[in-house]
């Protein structure tokens, strides 16, 4: 697209947080406490980012997507490694810990598919304390769960995020 072509506009289909108040009002507390139990844990911020993206690429959500990446960058994540978030195997920009988070993501992402297969949720335990996990498995529902909402109802428009 050059810089005269105007973008395509991607029409909202509800606005979620007036039609299901009650149940977004939900969500945002669903994600304060996924939050606080990351906090608890002391779990990386930048880690959580990456986490939220991957997951957002894997279900297609672009709001999301523009969101965390932008959230990243505001907390200092290098722009390498967000741009190489979607080939996390095939580079040498995430540490063994990092892996077994975005790997566990995909499989808990993809559960229907992948039924959370043991060699990863193996490789997220030798990585992570139990609260650890539990602090990852919450936001990874978290997220997904916000994607689905996203996805459906495209009530958040791409590029409207500011960090």
């Amino acid at each position: 697209m050059t810089d005269t072509q105007t973008p395509p506009q991607i029409p909202v289909r509800l606005d979620f947080d007036h039609h299901a108040a009650d149940f977004s009002a939900a969500m945002s507390h669903l994600d304060r406490v996924a939050t606080k139990q990351l906090d608890k844990v002391d779990f990386d911020h930048r880690l959580r980012e990456l986490v939220r993206i991957r997951a957002s690429q894997l279900n297609g959500c672009a709001y999301c997507i523009d969101m965390h990446t932008k959230d990243a960058r505001a907390i200092g994540e290098a722009e390498q490694r967000i741009y190489a978030v979607p080939a996390w195997r095939e580079t040498p920009f995430f540490t063994d810990r990092e892996r077994a988070a975005l790997a566990f993501t995909e499989s808990v992402t993809l559960c229907p598919e992948t039924h959370v297969p043991a060699e990863d949720y193996d490789a997220v335990a030798e990585h992570f304390t139990p609260g650890e996990v539990g602090a990852l498995l919450s936001l990874i529902v978290t997220i997904n769960a916000w994607n689905a909402l996203s996805v459906a109802s495209r009530a958040w428009v791409p590029g409207s995020y500011e960090a």
